[in-house]
C-alpha cells in the first residue's frame, strides 16, 4: 500500500504490477489517465514496447463509466488487411472463403465500452481511411454485408512509433493523427524510473501465487535496479517469474538472476550466500 498511496482510485481497478511506482514521469502520466478517464476523449498511448501501454488503458477503463462494459483489444501486428478489416468490423456468412458463420467485429463486442488498438502505428494505410470514417461517423458495415452498425466505443490506441514522423513520410494519415492524438499520454520506459523497480519486483513477486520465494536479498534489487530493461517492464516480470522458479528457499539471490543482468555496468560480482 506504501506504493499505492499517491493512485488511489486504482485499488480496484484491473491494471497490474505497471501501476505500481512513485518516480515522477510514471505519477505524471498516472495522473493524465485519472483525469481523462471520466471523459469520452480518445487517448494515445505512447511508449516503447513493454512499458505497460495496455494496463494504462485497462486503468483508464477501468476509472471511466464505461467500466463495467467490455474492454476490447485489437492488435495490429502482423494483421493483413483483409483479416484486420474482418477483426474490427466482424463479417457476414460468406463473405469470403473460410467464412461459414456471422461473426461480429470487435467494434461491436466494445460496444458500450472501450476498443484498445494496440500498435496503431501497424495499421496499413487502406485501413486507415476506414478507422477514421468509423471514428468520425460512428457506423459501420460488416465484411460482406450490407447493414450500417453504429459503434459505440470509447478509443484507445497505443503505439511505440513515432507518429508524427510517419505523417511527414506519408506511411501515416494526417487526419487520422489529428482524431486520434487529442490526448497523448507518454509511458515512461523502465530504466527511466530506475527508483520504482524494487517496488515493481516485490509487486510481481507477491502476485506470482507461490509461497516462496517470498522476497529479494538486498544485493538482488541492487542488481535489478541497475539493469536497463530493454524490454521494459515486460522484460522484468520474466525475469522475476524465472527466477522465483530457480530460488529454492525464502529469498531471490543473485545466481537466480540472468548472466545479462549480472553483467550489467557497476555490479558488484557474483557473491556466495
Amino acid at each position: 500500500e506504501l506504493f499505492m498511496e499517491h493512485m488511489e482510485p486504482l485499488h480496484h481497478s484491473q491494471a497490474g504490477d505497471e501501476c505500481v511506482g512513485r518516480d515522477p514521469a510514471f505519477l505524471e502520466a498516472l495522473g493524465l489517465i485519472k483525469r481523462v478517464a471520466p471523459t469520452d476523449t480518445s487517448v494515445l498511448l505512447l511508449g516503447e514496447t513493454g512499458t505497460g501501454k495496455e494496463v494504462m488503458a485497462r486503468a483508464l477503463h477501468d476509472l471511466s463509466a464505461r467500466a463495467t462494459r467490455p474492454f476490447v483489444t485489437i492488435d495490429c501486428p502482423g494483421l493483413t488487411e483483409t483479416l484486420f478489416e474482418s477483426e474490427l468490423f466482424g463479417h457476414e456468412r460468406g463473405a469470403f472463403t473460410g467464412a461459414m458463420a456471422r461473426k461480429p467485429g470487435l467494434a461491436e463486442l466494445a460496444a458500450g465500452g472501450t476498443l484498445f488498438i494496440d500498435e496503431l502505428g501497424d495499421v496499413p494505410l487502406p485501413l486507415q481511411v476506414k478507422l477514421l470514417r468509423l471514428l468520425e461517423t460512428g457506423l459501420f458495415r460488416r465484411v460482406g454485408g450490407t447493414e450500417v452498425l453504429r459503434a459505440d466505443f470509447r478509443l484507445v490506441a497505443a503505439t511505440h512509433r513515432d507518429l508524427q514522423q510517419m505523417v511527414e513520410a506519408g506511411q501515416f494519415r494526417r487526419d487520422l493523427y489529428y482524431r486520434i492524438s487529442a490526448f497523448p499520454v507518454t509511458v515512461p520506459p523502465l530504466r527511466d524510473r530506475a527508483s520504482d523497480i524494487p517496488a515493481l519486483a516485490r509487486s510481481m513477486l507477491a502476485r506470482i501465487g507461490r509461497a516462496f520465494p517470498t522476497d529479494f536479498t538486498e544485493r538482488a534489487l541492487a542488481a535489478l535496479a541497475r539493469y536497463a530493461y530493454p524490454g521494459n517492464v515486460r522484460e522484468l516480470r520474466n525475469i522475476i517469474e524465472r527466477a522465483a522458479l530457480l530460488a529454492d528457499g525464502d529469498w531471490i539471490d543473485l545466481q537466480h538472476l540472468p548472466a545479462a543482468l549480472l553483467a550489467a555496468p557497476g555490479l558488484m560480482q557474483r557473491a556466495g550466500p
